[in-house]
């Protein structure tokens, strides 16, 4: 027992070094739709953000190697869903998740409404988080964070109002203000003033506020939403036809 926590004691001391290196290193461009990094923000959040994805990964890997198989087994390939995200300053990265529904496709070929191809395997991995354990990969690359506003569709870049773009001058997040305010209940004009407000009041007392509600949200399994809901672009598109 003493040398397994010799050796964790060890692991922990060069994954905190290394941490801090490559976060030096990295270049990070700031002023994006007028904001401006806080000290902890430039020199505090990234190394935290390397430190705990690889920890994460060395950890959880016995349970991402069976969740990949039990994919495989029970959905198909690929295991992984990847898609195209805007990232920091809008800089698309490709999102890493368990993949969740089938390709099953209607009779002239289209797909099915992701609620038909949502199974009950993949349900249970959205309402314990676990599809989104891929995400740490992201986050060690530093296309993530593991706290700030959830990266959304490409295709809602043209539809945020000037302020709303502030949610892109900082890396998207695992998880995030919204996301313990009712996550995808609420609506989209609030979920986008909350990263806004995220944004404006980042500390390191915050991340572990959201942190720790994350927790106890993905314990009870709160606010995990099943079916389809109304896209940006929708509600966007909605309230121009109001107000004409």
């Amino acid at each position: 027992m003493k040398k397994i926590l010799k050796l964790l004691g060890w692991f922990t001391g060069l994954l905190a070094v290394i941490s801090v290196i490559i976060s030096l290193l990295e270049r990070v461009e700031t002023g994006f739709a007028g904001h401006k990094q806080n000290f902890y923000e430039k020199y505090v959040k990234r190394p935290i953000d390397i430190f705990i994805s690889a920890g994460a990964l060395f950890v959880l890997s016995p349970v991402m190697l069976i969740t990949a198989i039990l994919v495989r087994m029970k959905i198909g390939s690929p295991v992984l869903f990847t898609q195209d995200r805007p990232g920091l300053n809008e800089k698309i990265f490709k999102l890493y998740k368990f993949r969740t529904m089938t390709d099953e496709k209607d009779a002239d070929g289209f797909l099915l409404p992701d609620e038909k191809r949502l199974t009950k395997f993949g349900k249970l991995l959205r309402s314990t988080s676990i599809d989104e354990l891929p995400e740490l990969l992201n986050i060690l690359k530093g296309d993530m964070s593991i706290v700030g506003p959830r990266p959304l569709l490409v295709k809602y870049l043209p539809y945020y109002r000037d302020k709303e773009r502030m949610r892109h001058s900082v890396r998207p997040g695992l998880t995030g203000l919204a996301q313990i305010n009712g996550r995808n209940h609420v609506m989209w004009d609030d979920r986008l003033a909350y990263d806004i407000k995220y944004v404006e009041n980042m500390s390191l007392c915050n991340d572990l506020d959201i942190c720790v509600k994350t927790a106890f949200k993905v314990i009870k399994r709160a606010d995990v939403a099943e079916k389809r809901i109304i896209s940006l672009d929708e509600a966007r598109m909605n309230e121009s036809e109001v107000n004409v």
